[in-house]
């Protein structure tokens, strides 16, 4: 069972990303663990297109949505999971905060969605491991699923290709560790 299914079992949207990756679990594992998106270029143009509106508006704080805004819920030796909690739809995100994984798990406020998002590593032939990293979001009832249906359309491309760019350069960081 993934570790993913023990935080968020029951969900409406989902993605799922992999790739090979010619390393052990525990150096592609830390390489997740290390990675801040935000530190990309192409992820930074993209959530500053995001934000725009927010920053027009006088709603967006000094620092731009990133992995900071995750809390880590759990790490095995084959999994981290992370977790948030908001009106993503929102310009400012509408974030709440989120302090471990009891609290992602026991967290129930009506119209804000949670959302985790996974890094699993499983073996492979010759040594090898493929990363598979999972996005799924739980929507508690029927308005905050139709605004967050419309967000994702919009987002899910953009969201892809940030997904194969983080799988890219943790593939590239683990296997010269």
């Amino acid at each position: 069972m993934p570790l993913i299914d023990s935080y968020l079992p029951l969900y409406q949207f989902s993605e799922t990303h992999s790739c090979r990756i010619a390393a052990d679990a525990a150096p592609i594992l830390d390489a997740a663990g290390r990675y801040k998106p935000e530190d990309g270029l192409f992820f930074r143009a993209m959530i500053g297109l995001r934000e725009m509106p927010a920053r027009l508006l006088g709603r967006r704080g000094s620092k731009p949505f990133g992995m900071q805004n995750f809390t880590l819920l759990e790490r095995t030796d084959r999994a981290l999971v992370y977790g948030l909690a908001g009106q993503f739809w929102r310009p400012d995100y509408g974030l709440r905060p989120i302090t471990d994984g009891s609290a992602f798990r026991d967290f129930q406020e009506p119209g804000v969605p949670r959302l985790a998002l996974s890094f699993e590593v499983a073996s492979q032939p010759g040594g090898a491991h493929r990363l598979t990293t999972e996005t799924r979001v739980f929507c508690p009832d029927a308005v905050s699923r139709r605004k967050f249906r419309f967000y994702w359309l919009l987002i899910r491309p953009v969201s892809g290709l940030i997904r194969s760019r983080i799988l890219a350069s943790i593939r590239k960081t683990a296997e010269t560790t």
